[in-house]
């Protein structure tokens, strides 16, 4: 790792307001999903404002999960703009994509 990577990396650097932003929206979902109470949302949330580090607001966050973000879950839908090229190039291959995309959808039902 070189001084650069190290330095942008390290918690110790001041927060930008940016970072304490995104430490408010983080927040603000924790409550509205239920781990959080209102006093507690009110107070982390004035904490991340006043933090001058990217440790101090680590901190509001620590004991709560990550949330990360579900992929959406995987849907065949037809790509209307592929059909319509295999409609001009080759209509059977345009009924044999558009056969299998709704095979694929009945499945899912």
């Amino acid at each position: 790792m070189n001084d650069s990577e190290e330095h942008t990396t390290s918690p110790a650097l001041r927060a930008s307001d940016t970072e304490r932003d995104q430490v408010e929206e983080q927040l603000q979902h924790h409550y509205a999903v239920g781990r959080l109470t209102l006093p507690e949302l009110e107070e982390r949330v004035v904490a991340a404002h006043e933090a001058r580090t990217r440790e101090q607001l680590h901190a509001l966050l620590k004991d709560l999960p990550d949330e990360v973000e579900q992929p959406a879950s995987h849907t065949h839908v037809i790509d209307s703009r592929l059909l319509i090229i295999l409609l001009c190039v080759s209509p059977p291959a345009a009924l044999i994509y558009w056969l299998i995309c709704q095979r694929a959808a009945r499945r899912r039902d």
